[in-house]
């Protein structure tokens, strides 16, 4: 059955962008007018980020999201016949910042968001890096699909390690100068154990694990911003928040990298995946000494 589901994933690959994006609005047609895929969650959570704007405002700021939603659907498979030389053609930026560390002692972790498309980023920036590259995934139920994008992930030397066994795994690649890989705004699993802070409008939980990585390793700190500039080419943006993180008070790092996410989210507000429920564990008040905002 891999054979069968690859065979039809890499023949759509080898088709020109012209013809997937047309392939990309007629999913998204079905995806918002027929399915109405999370349609309730995009509007509540762009109701909660911005209070602000008119009802007119936020619709078209969700079907702008579902349109890069459905393009990056399309652009991940894409990606499994586009070789090393055409993904860096379509994702550029300043890696310059994340080499000027290379030979160093430092390692680093470069925080990240849920923007569009995360999947180029991953191997675009895997492309031109000079550290070994750590990526953290969370494997797909389904095996035939997780076996095929394990492989595309990994294509231009990503190092992956499983979000779901990452303490095993991880500390072989602990020994050496690397770059750690990890997106900042996962909800927590236990939401009495995490770092609470505005995020927008409503308190939201954050898991502690990367600022506590970052303290303990005494890793650089750098924030990756990357979004569309057209449809199949995107840039990326890589800040250093700081190079010693144990100076900073407890829960400060996590306060920066969050502001920074939420900076990044006004700026292009469809280019973040609201379709995911930021907002799912509510506030408490014996979570208030949690509270670092």
């Amino acid at each position: 059955m891999y054979y069968i589901v690859y065979a039809v994933l890499r023949f759509l690959s080898i088709l020109p962008l012209s013809v997937l994006y047309v392939l990309s609005d007629g999913i998204y047609l079905l995806v918002v007018y027929v399915f109405g895929y999370r349609k309730k969650v995009v509007l509540n959570n762009l109701q909660i980020a911005f209070p602000e704007k008119t009802d007119a405002e936020r619709i078209r700021i969700m079907k702008d999201f579902y349109h890069n939603f459905c393009d990056t659907v399309i652009e991940t498979i894409k990606l499994l016949s586009w070789s090393e030389k055409e993904i860096v053609k379509h994702i550029q930026g300043n890696i310059e910042v994340i080499n000027a560390f290379a030979g160093k002692e430092q390692s680093l972790q470069v925080m990240s968001g849920h923007f569009f498309n995360w999947e180029i980023a991953n191997v675009g920036v895997s492309a031109v890096c000079k550290l070994p590259f750590i990526g953290v995934y969370m494997p797909i139920s389904n095996k035939i699909l997780n076996r095929i994008f394990y492989q595309m992930r990994q294509k231009t030397g990503t190092i992956l390690i499983s979000a779901t066994d990452f303490k095993n795994e991880v500390g072989d690649y602990l020994q050496e100068q690397y770059a750690l890989i990890l997106v900042g705004d996962q909800n927590p699993g236990n939401p009495s154990n995490s770092y609470w802070l505005n995020f927008f409008s409503k308190p939201a939980p954050f898991v502690k694990g990367p600022e506590r990585g970052a303290r303990m390793n005494n890793t650089a700190v750098l924030y990756l911003d990357f979004y569309k500039v057209k449809r199949g080419y995107y840039r990326y943006q890589i800040d250093v928040i700081t190079t010693t993180p144990a100076a900073l008070k407890e829960g400060e790092l996590t306060r920066l990298l969050v502001k920074k996410v939420e900076d990044s989210i006004r700026l292009r507000p469809a280019n973040y995946l609201w379709s995911h429920r930021r907002w799912k564990h509510q506030w408490k008040e014996e979570y208030r000494e949690l509270f670092i905002g």
